[in-house]
Parts: structure tokens; C-alpha cells; sequence
């Protein structure tokens, strides 16, 4: 299984991040499971593994601390843009994230960002309907109890 180039690209604050030490874990055409540890040493995320669902706009991901316990899912919302040639992924965090807590909990956050970087010119009318499309899918996934189906890639390659 060869192992893609995979950027992270922020557009707030704006940076493009190389994740050349994540860990790829299984690909196809619609899926890349990785698991990492964060790229800077944080005392409340140690680690963490994430599923790149390439055809749904939706980057799921557990995060861990040292310990190894599950702190959290977050799921970003994202764009892909892949370069077949030199097999690079530019994952671009279009903002909105969900948040879910081991005890169920759901958080919606950082739905302000769309606003802001839509009024800064750095979100196109496309980007953002993107984004809201689909954050209101993931959280129909969600609210409808399907959440699960998103964790099987990283229970089934961890």
C-alpha cells in the first residue's frame, strides 16, 4: 500500500502543514485511515488516529491523551483536492467542527469562522455551501445514530 502525501491546510490562521510523520494504517479510492501524534507536544492530546472519508467531506478523528484514553471524536469538516500525479492530498479544514464526548455529548463548533474567512475573501460561495452541506450531514449522521459506521475504519485498521 504506497502512502500518499497528505497536507493539512488551515484557512484560520492560515498555514499549510506537511503531515509527513502520520502513519498510514489502509487506503482506497474513498477512504485513508492514518493514525499520528501531534505535531507540537500539547499536555491534553498526546495522540490520535484519523479517517479520511474522501467522497463525504468529513475528516473523523480520536484523540487520545498520553495515557492512551480517549479524550474525544473530533470530525472536521474539509475539502480535498488531490493531485494524482504526484499522489498529494491538500485536506482543507473548511472550519466548522463537531465535537462528540465519550459520554455522548455533541458540540458544534467554530460555525463563526465561516463567517469570518467568508468576509475575508478566504471561503468561496462554493466552499461554504460545501461546509454547511456537509456539517448538516454529519450531524444528521449523528442525530440519527449512525455515528457509529463512521468509527468502524478506525476500530477495523487500529
Amino acid at each position: 500500500m504506497k502512502k500518499p502525501i497528505l497536507y493539512r491546510k488551515r484557512l484560520i490562521p492560515e498555514e499549510c502543514v506537511l503531515l509527513k510523520d502520520d502513519r498510514l494504517l489502509y487506503r482506497d479510492d474513498a477512504l485513508i485511515v492514518t493514525a499520528w501524534n501531534t505535531l507540537k507536544p500539547r499536555k491534553d492530546i498526546h495522540h490520535g488516529c484519523s479517517c479520511y472519508y474522501l467522497n463525504q467531506n468529513i475528516k473523523v478523528s480520536r484523540f487520545y491523551n498520553e495515557g492512551g484514553d480517549l479524550l474525544y471524536w473530533y470530525c472536521d469538516i474539509v475539502e480535498y483536492d488531490y493531485d494524482e500525479k504526484t499522489d498529494t492530498y491538500v485536506v482543507t479544514d473548511l472550519l466548522a467542527d463537531v465535537i462528540i464526548y465519550p459520554d455522548g455529548f455533541v458540540k458544534v463548533v467554530d460555525i463563526d469562522e465561516l463567517a469570518t474567512a467568508k468576509d475575508a475573501g478566504l471561503l468561496s460561495d462554493a466552499g461554504l455551501k460545501t461546509a454547511l452541506l456537509a456539517l448538516n450531514k454529519l450531524l444528521q449522521t449523528i442525530y440519527d445514530g449512525e455515528f457509529e459506521k463512521l468509527q468502524e475504519p478506525l476500530e477495523k485498521y487500529l
